[in-house]
């Protein structure tokens, strides 16, 4: 019997506790399919105990995305595990994991006397790529067998729509080749239930047990009960044959496959027909339709199906019967048999290539043809032609009815399904049914033509996924000019689409490999390949064994960032002491690597070091190993492109991620160094961006343009920015960020009661989509509300998008909530059901994925508007700011009313003290609509659980709902400097050129101004003589000489610093004792780099105080004692006004109506000249060649103009 949950949670959130999941001996609890994985075992330690029998279990593994977290949580939960004998040992890699496994199993012919236990089960994970690489141990260990007492589950994590692998994959077919059962759950509590079947099938018929899991279930989470005893276990009559089916020795490999193929496949059937694992979930009689379905895609058949508006009854009145399977192989024969028996047809729903079809079709095969049903899945009927299958047609694409590519979606199942119902005639034409059914399948047609209508001018911006800010690989993979790499697995990946001549990749371990297949064939003779610390020991040292053995010409670059990044920042190396960088060094050494280097940003820390080992090694790094700072890469990487053979380059980093992490838990100090840019000083030429390819250096718009700024609240305090040759560039060491915004700002708390909103009913599943950027909060969020509707005693279903997306790409979170747990038939939330859209982000707010899943009527959105940069802006200076377009979207498919907008990012900032807190205030600002579902208590309880900045997120919550009541009292409680929204309408020409005669004074004198803005009148006058009613030639030409004119020297520069305004705005964002550095390239004083390119260096107080003596003498600009001005960027500078002066003037000499807009283009070419030295030459060099483009299409329009 399942207790009532509302009996349980409902009245007492207070009694719920985080730990229940694995503490909690019985009952309701709320848990992850990861973390059912975890509570698995235990359960069955439980349940051993209840038998009088003492038995331990192990688990091991290799992660990777769905699975990519079980590791962290098991060691979260190492006490609950050591209290029942459970050991979780991570494997080196996945094949050597399975095989400690199968060690388990061996202990059944160990010495007597020598076993603590009466058995030990094992519990295998892997991605499905590591389910490939065992395949070989699954074979040999499933041939041997299992104990009585042990058993053993394979459990691997299958991405069958890629979106965190380098290829989809799907584990069945590996499985079944190997000769395991595959069990395929479809929800968290059958993660638990037929978790412990497999297991009870395992011990049974001597069988390993694959269990197959998939993001959208193990990624999922649900309110589940959890008791030992629930699942009741029925043991078969089966016929053992002599000597039973257990592990054994001495065994021959013959004897082993033939108790594999002739009994315990058999008694592995006979278990899933005694416990009906494959069942009937409906039947009658009559009926003539069937559909059989697994996993995830029976959830979905389930939603389908319920779309359709074809509930239990409803199926039954048409003869339609339901089969879900739980078993996929093998298939149980008799039950299957029972489910066709009287069908006409049946459908197939299954996700990739066909596993139950097949074996229904064969199962099926010797059936007379009169009562044999036909079998549809992946492909529909050839018209009246029954004969054969896909394999038989020439090209059976065109005849696609369920897709094997990709996933599937209940829309797609519901068509599939409503496509045959009518063409088998079950529909009657008018019936009531028939009519649902249609206006379902209208309205997902429709649905797919208002998406196609509304992305008709090309799709919506995109957020790709990029390294986090401050990541080593930032840095590590670029290669030098003529050099190209080839990637591997990891977060290094990425750097696939990142345009750094980066080309191609390789299974995991396999990193560099595939040019001993291309050298011998190729004119190249080097190439760098990428591999990462986790992967090398995985299996990488194998790849470069293979390098050397070949003889090839190629650079690892091994990327050492202390932590596998790509799966949480687990530790590098499975044993206690790790793998470091002198393991690494030596292990090098001893295969042959020709040369090898350090190269790392703490140099320091290799003076004298060593490392001990256990057994009183003593590691110490080789005199000929050199530790050179990350800033040689460059240089070391162009020398190792001409070595004989195989080198290395160990670029040994942290990761930024993770030692964000480490601060927060107090395991690492947070260096009291901030970067700061002074924005009057910066040229916007984004050389900053391109030299540290890092997200937090954003955009700052000014009156002169967009600027760079760094996100304070994002920066991961890596200073590759400081690279970019710029003399804006400061760093404020000691002290703090200041958090000036929250001083006289009252507690929400004591503001007032806020009405308590009516709340949406939820008798039907209440969707609720959460769209965002990955690592900024989006699944603490999904987990948050998840958390507090089963305080509330709701049924609930979660499920999140991790790997790949949460490296600042595009990320959801699908949230259900219903009355009954049974009514939540899915783990998503589907097409044009989405009852709330929380837009944590713009962009990913706007996505076909997002988009689809509204509703005009049903659906309503809360967007937060800021839109964080994409990593377009990185290398596009000219980057545009979706925000508007994003929300045109968004209104267009719900409607304005139910479209609600605030800046959450800016409010979140200004009352809480950080943008980190704009998602619980958008919660709270929802909640306050009356669009979430949940008693206030509830979400509240679920944030102090979370046990994460509490007060800040309770704060942040109560201000969203307050700006949701009454916005106009938030804005009065902030200054009016720091309102969010701020209207500065464009000033006009007049208002334009007052400015810049102020600026260009300032900069020299009032004389200077006067030619400026004699110039710009004069070309006003010409535009309006020649081109009435237009200003815009003269505003361009107002805007781009002044920057030419006022062109940042040395003296201009020294101006911006001592003004004032830089030192009060410092002021204004950090406080404490702290003191300035400026990272400056002076001309006399700078070395130059191998390119030429002078170098920057750091300059402490003290040269503020020259910079005020430089200021005052900037009357020598241009004169002969000016000791700057004879370099050729200073002559070229002061050469460009006048050039760009008789520029304006041959255009005005012609200009017209027809003209007006090349002219225009032609005006704003200054625009792009942009930077200081070699940058800023770069883009003059660039402008140029526009300049002369442009020049010579305006001669030949004006010499046609005089012919004519």
């Amino acid at each position: 019997m399942t207790v009532p949950q509302s009996a349980l949670v409902g009245a007492v959130p207070g009694a719920v506790t985080l730990d229940d999941k694995y503490a909690l001996a019985r009952g309701h609890v709320f848990m992850s399919g990861i973390q059912a994985l975890v509570r698995l075992p235990m359960l069955q330690q439980q349940r051993d105990a209840l038998q009088g029998k003492s038995t331990a279990g192990m688990v091991s593994g290799y992660r990777g995305s769905p699975l990519g977290g079980y590791d962290l949580a098991l060691w979260k939960a190492k006490q609950h595990l050591d209290a029942h004998q459970i050991v979780f040992q991570p494997g080196v890699n996945e094949e050597l994991a399975a095989t400690a496994l199968w060690g388990t199993q061996m202990l059944g012919y160990a010495p007597p006397g020598t076993q603590k236990f009466d058995g030990v089960f094992g519990l295998w994970y892997g991605k499905g790529p590591g389910v490939d690489r065992c395949s070989d141990v699954f074979k040999h260990a499933n041939l041997a067998g299992t104990t009585p007492w042990g058993g053993v589950i394979a459990v691997a994590g299958d991405d069958h729509a890629a979106k965190s692998s380098s290829a989809p994959h799907q584990s069945d077919h590996v499985f079944k080749a190997c000769g395991l059962p595959v069990f395929f759950p479809s929800s968290v509590q059958e993660i638990l239930d037929l978790g412990i079947h497999a297991f009870a099938m395992s011990r049974y018929a001597g069988l390993w047990a694959g269990m197959k899991t998939i993001q959208e279930v193990v990624e999922s989470g649900a309110g589940v009960e959890v008791d030992p005893q629930r699942v009741q276990i029925w043991l078969p009559d089966f016929p053992m044959p002599a000597g039973g089916l257990h592990i054994r020795w001495p065994d021959t490999p013959l004897a082993q496959e033939d108790r594999l193929m002739n009994h315990k496949w058999y008694a592995a059937l006979a278990y899933v027909r005694a416990n009906r694992l494959n069942h009937d979930v409906w039947s009658g009689p009559d009926d003539r339709y069937g559909i059989i379905a697994s996993g995830k895609a029976y959830s979905d058949t389930r939603q389908a199906l319920a779309d359709l508006g074809l509930d239990q009854a409803a199926c039954r009145a048409l003869g339609i019967r339901l089969h879900k399977v739980a078993v996929v192989w093998p298939l149980e024969a008799q039950t299957v048999r029972e489910f066709a028996t009287g069908l006409q047809e049946i459908l197939v729903v299954e996700e990739k290539r066909q596993v139950i079809e097949y074996q229904l079709k064969e199962e099926l095969y010797n059936w007379r043809p009169d009562v044999r049903p036909d079998v549809l899945g992946k492909f529909d009927e050839s018209g009246t032609d029954h004969s054969g299958g896909e394999w038989s047609l020439p090209d059976p694409s065109g005849q696609t009815l369920l897709r094997a590519t990709a996933d599937l979606t209940p829309a797609l199942i519901a068509r599939a399904i409503g496509r045959r119902l009518q063409r088998r005639g079950l529909l009657a034409p008018g019936s009531a049914v028939a009519q649902r059914v249609q206006s379902q399948l209208d309205l997902l047609d429709a649905r797919a033509q208002s998406l196609q209508t509304l992305y008709a001018g090309g799709a919506a911006p995109e957020r790709p996924p990029w390294y986090c800010s401050g990541c080593p690989h930032n840095r590590s993979t670029v290669v030098p000019e003529g050099s190209r790499a080839i990637a591997g697995i990891g977060c290094h990946y990425m750097v696939t689409w990142m345009d750094r001549h980066t080309e191609g990749f390789t299974q995991m371990g396999g990193e560099g490999v595939p040019w001993v297949g291309q050298q011998p064939f190729s004119r190249e003779t080097h190439l760098f390949a990428n591999l990462g610390d986790g992967t090398y020991f995985h299996s990488g040292l194998l790849a470069i064994r293979q390098t050397i053995a070949a003889g090839v010409n190629i650079t690892y670059k091994i990327l050492y960032n202390d932590a596998v990044a790509m799966t949480g920042g687990q530790p590098v190396g499975e044993r206690p002491e790790g793998c470091s960088v002198l393991q690494i060094v030596h292990s090098l050494r001893a295969e042959g690597v020709r040369r090898i280097v350090i190269v790392t940003d703490e140099p320091l820390k290799y003076v004298n070091a060593e490392q001990q080992l256990p057994g009183g090694i003593t590691l110490r790094l080789p005199a000929e190993v050199p530790v050179e700072h990350r800033d040689e890469l460059d240089r070391l990487q162009r020398e190792f492109r001409e070595v004989v053979g195989t080198t290395a380059i160990i670029y040994d980093q942290t990761c930024a991620t993770e030692k964000r992490r480490r601060r927060k838990r107090g395991l690492l100090v947070e260096p009291a160094r901030r970067v700061h840019i002074n924005a009057a000083v910066c040229e916007g030429c984004g050389d900053c961006g391109e030299k540290s390819n890092c997200l937090s250096v954003e955009p700052l718009e000014t009156e002169l343009g967009r600027k760079r700024q760094i996100n304070q609240s994002s920066c991961n305090l890596d200073y590759s920015c400081l690279d970019g040759f710029c003399p804006s560039f400061v760093t404020v060491e000691g002290g703090r960020l200041r958090r000036a915004a929250l001083k006289g700002l009252p507690d929400p708390a004591e503001l007032g009661d806020l009405p308590e909103p009516e709340l949406p009913a939820t008798a039907h599943p209440y969707g609720i989509l959460i769209a965002g950027v990955g690592g900024t909060g989006v699944i603490t969020l999904g987990q948050l509300i998840g958390e507090a509707a089963f305080l509330d005693g709701r049924g609930v279903v979660t499920q999140d998008a991790a790997g790949l997306a949460q490296k600042g790409g595009a990320t959801w979170s699908h949230v259900q909530i219903a009355d009954r747990q049974p009514d939540i038939l899915t783990t998503r939330v589907s097409l044009a059901e989405a009852d709330l859209l929380l837009g944590c982000d713009p962009i990913v707010a706007a996505q076909a994925e997002s988009v689809s899943r509204l509703r005009t009527g049903r659906s309503r959105v809360a967007l937060n508007s800021h839109v964080a940069p994409t990593a377009a802006f990185v290398h596009q200076g000219g980057w545009k700011s979706p925000g508007a377009q994003c929300q045109a979207i968004l209104g267009q498919t719900v409607g304005e009313p139910a479209l609600s907008v605030l800046d959450a990012e800016a409010l979140a900032r200004q009352l809480v003290g950080d943008a980190i807190y704009a998602n619980p205030l958008l919660l709270g600002y929802a909640w306050q609509r009356g669009w979430v579902p949940l008693r206030r208590e509830s979400l509240q309880r679920a944030i102090e659980l979370n046990a994460t900045a509490v007060a800040q997120n309770l704060a942040a919550f109560e201000w969203g709902r307050l700006a949701a009541h009454d916005g106009a009292r938030v804005q009065a409680l902030l200054a009016p400097a720091a309102q969010v929204i701020r209207f500065q309408p464009r000033p006009g020409l007049d208002g334009l050129v007052r400015d810049r005669v102020e600026r260009l004074t300032a900069y020299q004198d009032a004389a200077y101004a006067r030619r400026y803005q004699d110039a710009v009148r004069r070309v006003q006058q010409a535009e309006v003589d020649r081109v009435p009613g237009k200003t815009a030639l003269a505003e361009a030409v107002a805007r781009h000489l002044h920057d030419l004119m006022a062109y940042k020297d040395e003296y201009e520069v020294a101006r911006l610093y001592t003004d004032g305004s830089f030192e009060r705005e410092v002021a204004e964002r950090f406080e404490g004792e702290y003191r300035l550095r400026f990272h400056l390239a002076p001309p006399f004083w700078a070395k130059r780099n191998p390119h030429g390119e002078l170098r920057k260096n750091a300059y402490g107080p003290w040269m503020l105080g020259l910079m005020r003596g430089l200021a005052r003498l900037k009357w020598l600009r241009g004169t002969a004692f000016d000791p700057f001005g004879r370099s050729d960027e200073r002559r070229t500078e002061r050469a460009l006004p006048s050039e760009y002066l008789a520029l304006i003037d041959e255009l005005l000499a012609t200009l017209s109506p027809d003209n007006h807009a090349l002219a225009l283009q032609l005006a704003h070419l200054p625009g792009q000249i942009k930077g200081f030295g070699h940058v800023k030459a770069r883009h003059l060099a660039a402008a140029r060649e526009r300049w002369s483009q442009l020049l010579a299409q305006w001669r030949a329009q004006a010499s046609v103009g005089d012919r004519a």
